[in-house]
């Protein structure tokens, strides 16, 4: 059996197998020649001292041992002519989803108002060179959703919420590296994801599913209460009694046609912010407290929370080494985001900072019903995109001088491609949330001290940090609480905040489909997740 350890060492001694080994044969009392391998099973960094350490969970195979960590894909069947359930989105909730219901002996038919991962590049290249937005295929919709093109963070806080490991290790299978298996905040990077979700979708294919893009859906069908089907484009008509709805958090048109066709939707809580970029050569010496980050650290993350004026505000998908991205879904509107390659390997360090709303927050916009919080959140991106002169150049100030009420005498090149437009911030925001923000970055500064600089630059908004509805279901089934065979999923139902959350509630939702129907195709078992 391989012994573990639970050890902390250099960054140098972390990142060199021949260090690593010296190390555990000087402290262990085990001789090299007895060594087999040492593999790293969890890996984080503490940077709370002066010299920054990481801590390492190891397992040391000796010479009769063999370790062979293979991540190998679930026995995934044939179900080309078996029972069809129609998912909606092929985000990571959708394509999981998918993934489960092949996995059970079902069929997914996977409808994706967007393009594939290749030609959603086009648009990307429209929107960031010439401010044009596809409203259908852009940083937020299209085959991998959102996270796609924006990053593929893996961390989450959902422990409670299933089983993490089982999503990391179909990712790897996938073709993820393995590393995100060991990081105690796992990233796969932009530039990695398209070949990944490529991968799922032609294994959806080889199992009989469908993938089918440019289906935006325009109309549920419904009879007696209980799903028939979906229209998709008008004109084209697909019938099911399941149907898994996993939209995102930017389907405002799918927000609109439930609430149209009475069907009992929310407003729920989001955050609302501003996208800060500093250098990440100033984040790293504030994280790691020295001159030189050196060759064996990463670059550094960071996160803060405060209460300020009696709300959160907080730090949102930091993006080490990152791009500050145009995220608009409609012509009209200015909205960022941030992403990182893989590698992290930009100049500068971007995060969201927002700011917690309450439904109360929402009450000019009451005549809205459940979408009071979604057009609050439009009304402000609107109001960007006419103070950045109507183009994506995203409304922009330095830090100090937004606390002061200053506009920018200019604004240095930043990350963000379309450019930017000097603006008091404060005319994007109502007067409540500014303030809170204006006090909130010199509290910060408290945590990380240099952090409140004029050397950095607010773009703003960042304003779709989770779905402003959601589409309440019944926690026993997950179907819907109003409409039988419909089951909302996702971050677009206000069920998950991540990657990670929304497959396992994609997961779920298959998994309820499943145990619904008694299917007992193949004399399938179900194993419910966590």
């Amino acid at each position: 059996m391989p012994k573990e350890f639970q050890i902390q060492v250099t960054p140098e001694i972390a990142v060199q197998e021949v260090l690593l080994q010296q190390y555990v044969v000087s402290h262990f009392g085990i001789s090299a020649q007895e060594i087999s391998c040492i593999n790293i099973l969890k890996r984080s960094i503490d940077a709370r001292q002066k010299i920054v350490k990481i801590n390492l969970k190891i397992a040391v195979y000796f010479q009769d041992e063999n370790f062979n960590q293979e991540f190998e894909l679930p026995n995934y069947p044939f179900v080309k002519n078996n029972k069809e359930v129609i998912v909606i989105g092929a985000g990571p909730a959708g394509l999981f989803a998918a993934l489960r219901l092949i996995e059970l002996g079902l069929k997914p038919i996977v409808l994706e108002r967007g393009k594939d991962v290749k030609e959603r590049r086009r648009d990307l290249k429209a929107i960031n060179q010439e401010h044009i937005v596809n409203p259908d295929s852009n940083y937020c919709f299209g085959e991998g959703g959102a996270g796609t093109y924006s990053d593929g963070k893996l961390y989450t806080r959902s422990k409670k919420r299933g089983d993490v490991n089982r999503i990391l290790h179909l990712l790897v299978g996938f073709g993820a590296s393995k590393d995100i298996v060991v990081d105690a905040h796992p990233h796969i990077g932009t530039n990695k994801l398209p070949q990944l979700i490529t991968a799922i979708r032609e294994k959806i294919i080889q199992c009989g599913g469908e993938v089918i893009f440019n289906s935006k859906v325009t109309d549920i069908l419904i009879k007696s209460d209980e799903v028939v089907g979906v229209m998709v484009n008008h004109t084209q008509k697909y019938t099911s009694n399941k149907i898994i709805l996993a939209t995102g958090h930017s389907a405002r048109d799918i927000f609109q046609l439930l609430n149209d066709k009475n069907i009992f939707i929310e407003a729920k809580p989001f955050a609302l912010g501003v996208r800060a970029e500093h250098t990440q050569e100033l984040i790293d010496s504030i994280q790691y407290k020295c001159d030189f980050r050196g060759e064996y650290l990463p670059p550094a993350p960071y996160s803060v929370v405060k209460q300020i004026n009696g709300r959160g505000m907080y730090s949102f998908c930091m993006c080490p080494g990152g791009i500050i991205a145009p995220c608009a879904t409609e012509p009209g509107e200015v909205v960022t985001n941030g992403w990182s390659p893989s590698k992290r390997d930009q100049i500068s360090a971007n995060s969201g900072i927002v700011v917690e709303l309450g439904l109360k927050d929402f009450e000019p916009f009451q005549q809205f019903g459940a979408l009071a919080g979604m057009e609050f959140q439009k009304s402000i991106e609107q109001k960007a995109w006419q103070l950045a002169g109507g183009t994506q150049k995203v409304p922009a100030q330095r830090m100090v001088d937004f606390s002061q009420k200053k506009v920018s005498e200019s604004i240095p090149k930043t990350s963000y491609v379309p450019g930017t437009t000097s603006i008091e911030l404060g005319e994007v925001f109502p007067e409540f949330l500014t303030e809170t923000l204006r006090m909130g970055f010199q509290e910060f500064d408290k945590s990380m001290k240099g952090y409140f600089t004029n050397e950095a630059i607010l773009h703003a908004p960042e304003s779709r940090t989770s779905s402003p509805v959601r589409i309440p279901r019944n926690p026993e089934t997950l179907e819907h609480i109003q409409i039988k065979g419909l089951y909302p999923c996702g971050e677009g139902a206000g069920y998950a905040g991540g990657i990670i959350s929304a497959a396992i509630d994609g997961e779920k939702c298959a998994e309820m489909i499943f145990s619904s129907l008694n299917y007992t195709s193949q004399n399938k078992e179900l194993k419910v997740s966590n």
